[in-house]
Order: structure tokens, then C-alpha cells, then sequence
């Protein structure tokens, strides 16, 4: 028992490392002067400490416009999201029509299709909108690579709700969309929590959308933005670091605080799914 306790231990500490030290050296990195990073000063203790990097991100740089179009963007996407996939999820998982299982396997494969092939279709149908380079754009496209993730979740915890609550309501005369939105989405808030807070983290990450459809540089989002820091070969590693440490921080600090009801959601569909 000792021996395998040990093991596990050991296996922790391997697992914390890997995630705990790239953390650690972009924070160290982020108070670092110039002259430090390049000569490679004071490696693993910033000396002297210095907040020169996080000033000039916000006096120098346009870090506070790609944080909120970031914010702007995420926040509409997630929710158009979560509307448009917990419909979807309930009808696949409720209501009984032509179909159903081919819709269901349709969404699965379209789940797995990578958002990076779907980009050139996606820029067509934009530009023959004429619907480009706004943040609109972003929270319109955002959505094709996250409501499949969003419905086939849902799916598996929508299953994990019994049915004879639902007609205990209908017979009691609510209407469907009244037992869905006052009996099945109170008890699935935790699975559209772990939903919303994964579409929330992809929406903030995402890059090559942001990049392609965006060419208005006050509509640049965070991971666009921080490209700037990056000139040809060179990169501007202090303010790099410190830009990715607050762009890390609201993902970390809501992941902190809502943890398990994520893992209570994804165990929930994954067991019934």
C-alpha cells in the first residue's frame, strides 16, 4: 500500500510540474527588465523586480481594446452557444421525429470536423453577406465549431434526467418549452455550466478566425493582439509574458471557483451519454 500511495504521490507531482512550471516561468518572466531576459539574469528570481512590462501594456500598447473585444466577443459567442445547443441537445434527447439518430450522429461527425478546415467556406459566405471585419462576424462564426460541442454534451446529461419529471409536469398543464426551461435546465446547470465554460475558454484562445475575418486593428482580439509583441525574429519577451499572464488570470480565477460543477456536469453526460 505504501509503495502504491508513494507512486501516486510521485505521479502528482510529475502531473504538477508539467502544469505548474510553464505557469511559474511566464509570471517570473513577466517582471523581468530587458536586460535580464536577454543575458539570462537572475534565471529563476527576478532581481531587480520590475512592473515596467504590465505599465506599458497599458500605457503603450492596446492591451485593454484586445481584452475587452475579447471579452465582447467571448461572453455574445458563449451564449449564442449555450442557446442554440441546449435546444438542439433537448429536441435529439425529448422529441421523437424523422431522423433523430441520423441528426444526432450528424452533429457528432460535424464535432469532430476541425475548425481550422472550415474557415475558407466560412470567409465565402461572409463576404457574400458582406458581413466582414466586425466583432459581429467573430460571435456569427464562433458558434460553428462550439454548438456541436455544446448539443453533444448536453445530450448525455439531458439522458441523465428522468423523463417522468418532465411529464409530472406536463400533465400538470405546462406547456413543453415551460417543462424545459422550469424542470430540465435547473437540474442540467451544471452541465451547461461545464458547457459555457469551455465555450468561453475556446472562444477567448481562439486565434485563426480572429485573424482572418478581423483586419480593423481597433477590432484585433487578445491572442491577435498579442502578435504584435512578435517583430520577424525578435519578440518582445517581458511584455509577451506579462500579457499572457492577464490573459490567463480570468480564465484561471472562474476555473477556481467553478470547478466542480464542471466536473459534476462532464461526469454526469459521460455517464449517460
Amino acid at each position: 500500500m505504501r509503495g502504491a500511495t508513494l507512486a501516486r504521490w510521485i505521479v502528482l507531482a510529475l502531473i504538477l510540474a508539467i502544469v505548474f512550471v510553464p505557469m511559474y516561468w511566464i509570471v517570473v518572466t513577466s517582471f523581468k527588465t530587458g536586460r535580464q531576459i536577454l543575458l539570462s539574469q537572475s534565471v529563476y528570481v527576478p532581481r531587480p523586480f520590475t512592473l515596467d512590462n504590465y505599465v506599458y501594456l497599458f500605457e503603450e500598447s492596446r492591451f485593454a481594446l484586445w481584452i475587452r473585444n475579447s471579452a465582447i466577443t467571448a461572453s455574445a459567442s458563449t451564449l449564442l452557444s449555450l442557446l442554440i445547443g441546449t435546444a438542439g441537445a433537448y429536441s435529439l434527447t425529448r422529441l421523437s421525429f424523422p431522423g433523430r439518430r441520423t441528426f444526432g450522429g450528424i452533429v457528432l461527425v460535424t464535432y469532430l470536423v476541425p475548425p481550422g478546415l472550415m474557415f475558407i467556406p466560412l470567409y465565402r459566405t461572409f463576404i457574400g453577406l458582406g458581413y466582414t471585419n466586425s466583432l459581429g462576424t467573430l460571435i456569427l462564426a464562433y458558434p460553428t465549431f462550439l454548438v456541436p460541442f455544446v448539443t453533444w454534451l448536453l445530450m448525455g446529461f439531458f439522458r441523465s434526467i428522468p423523463r417522468e419529471l418532465e411529464e409530472a409536469a406536463l400533465v400538470d398543464g405546462a406547456t413543453r418549452v415551460q417543462a424545459m426551461v422550469r424542470v430540465v435546465l435547473p437540474l442540467a446547470a451544471p452541465g451547461l455550466l461545464a458547457a459555457g465554460l469551455f465555450c468561453f475558454t475556446l472562444s477567448w484562445n481562439e486565434f485563426l478566425y480572429a485573424l482572418i475575418f478581423i483586419a480593423d486593428d481597433s477590432l484585433k482580439t487578445l491572442p491577435v493582439g498579442l502578435s504584435e509583441f512578435v517583430v520577424s525574429d525578435f519578440a518582445f519577451w517581458g511584455q509577451l509574458m506579462a500579457a499572457a499572464a492577464l490573459a490567463s488570470l480570468p480564465v484561471i480565477v472562474v476555473y477556481i471557483y467553478l470547478h466542480k460543477y464542471m466536473v459534476q456536469g462532464l461526469t454526469a453526460g459521460a455517464v449517460k451519454g
